[in-house]
């Protein structure tokens, strides 16, 4: 593909903050400097930088020296949705863009962020290219986002440390986890966790076969340990929420499904049940060396795309290799757990 000179490139990290960011920002400035020679500015907080002109930052190769294994984000985050205010929104970040000089943005997010990104360059034909971030593992047309494998291990480690005080105690303990409306992490956790009990929002759970499965750990003089998906749901009621707001696009705030489930449990089998909710922890801290070479290899994938001018696309891994695929491709539709991978660990429940 023809490729053309030096340009200012601008660089964003929206949504939820996530291990391996910094080591995206580090190889498209190091790459995009000494390979290219362009330049390159910070959109601070995600989409609000670009949308308000928020304390933009330059990014050159002495601001991102020592960022790689250095957890969230320099730039900072945030979930804006800048095409809340439509046509309005999307003028102030041309505005933005032009006083800056930047010609491009490499746009580093989930389902949200790269979605804005999607409709900038489809509807409005601003250049975009993408970098697919999330610890939910939900995105389509890549096998991996980074920041996925740095979530189960500290999930693993969690379940690994409560095995030994629900045994110490005889009592059952839930572990919630994230994930939103996808079972990725909560099956990759309890099966590398030992798990008995795993429930995702893909599989509607009965909580009678939950409280089966659980009765029968106990008769084996074992305290089993249950790991429920923050998006799961039981066959006959609601999805269990703590409260029912939303946040800018439009999304509800989850969690307390295991907090209900504990107590259904505790009520119905008449063991004892405390509930542990990893919650942020599980997107914090250092990322995991997969992550950070994940995260480094879309990065310098991502500068590529730009350079060539190839907008509109996400960089993605599939098998081993960094491919491109269309944003929109991507953001269509959410990466779910298949029944067949549920199937395999069901051999160990009860």
């Amino acid at each position: 593909m023809r490729t053309h000179g030096a340009m200012k490139v601008g660089v964003l990290t929206g949504g939820g903050d996530c291990p391996g960011l910094n080591a995206v920002i580090r190889a498209v400035v190091r790459k995009g400097v000494q390979r290219y020679g362009h330049e390159f500015v910070g959109f601070r907080d995600g989409w609000r930088g670009v949308l308000d002109d928020h304390r933009t930052v330059r990014l050159g190769i002495d601001s991102v020296r020592g960022i790689l294994p250095r957890g969230g984000t320099v730039l900072g985050s945030s979930r804006t949705n800048p095409l809340s205010d439509g046509a309005d929104g999307v003028r102030r970040m041309q505005a933005t863009m032009a006083r800056h000089g930047v010609e491009a943005l490499i746009v580093i997010g989930g389902e949200d962020t790269l979605g804005v990104a999607a409709r900038l360059w489809g509807e409005y034909g601003i250049n975009c290219v993408g970098v697919p971030k999330t610890i939910d593992n939900d995105l389509s047309a890549t096998d991996y986002t980074f920041g996925f494998d740095t979530a189960v291990s500290i999930a693993t480690e969690a379940i690994d440390r409560l095995h030994t005080t629900a045994e110490s105690h005889m009592r059952v303990l839930v572990v919630e986890v994230m994930g939103r409306h996808s079972g990725w992490i909560a099956l990759h956790s309890g099966l590398a966790g030992g798990a008995n009990v795993i429930l995702v929002p893909e599989r509607p759970f009965d909580v009678e076969q939950v409280c089966g499965w659980i009765t029968s750990r106990f008769t084996s003089s074992y305290a089993p340990i249950v790991v429920v998906a923050e998006g799961a749901v039981p066959k006959d009621g609601d999805m269990v929420l703590k409260d029912g707001t939303r946040d800018a696009f439009g999304h509800v705030r989850l969690s307390g499904v295991g907090e209900w489930l504990a107590g259904v449990v505790e009520k119905r089998t008449g063991k004892e049940a405390r509930t542990t909710v990893l919650g942020h922890v599980q997107r914090g801290g250092t990322p995991s060396a997969f992550d950070r070479w994940l995260a480094t290899r879309f990065g310098l994938h991502a500068i590529d795309a730009v350079h060539e001018r190839d907008y509109g696309t996400m960089v993605a891994l599939r098998g081993t290799d960094i491919v491109r695929v269309p944003i929109g491709e991507a953001t269509a539709t959410l990466k779910t757990v298949p029944a067949q991978l549920y199937a395999e660990a069901e051999v160990f429940f009860g």
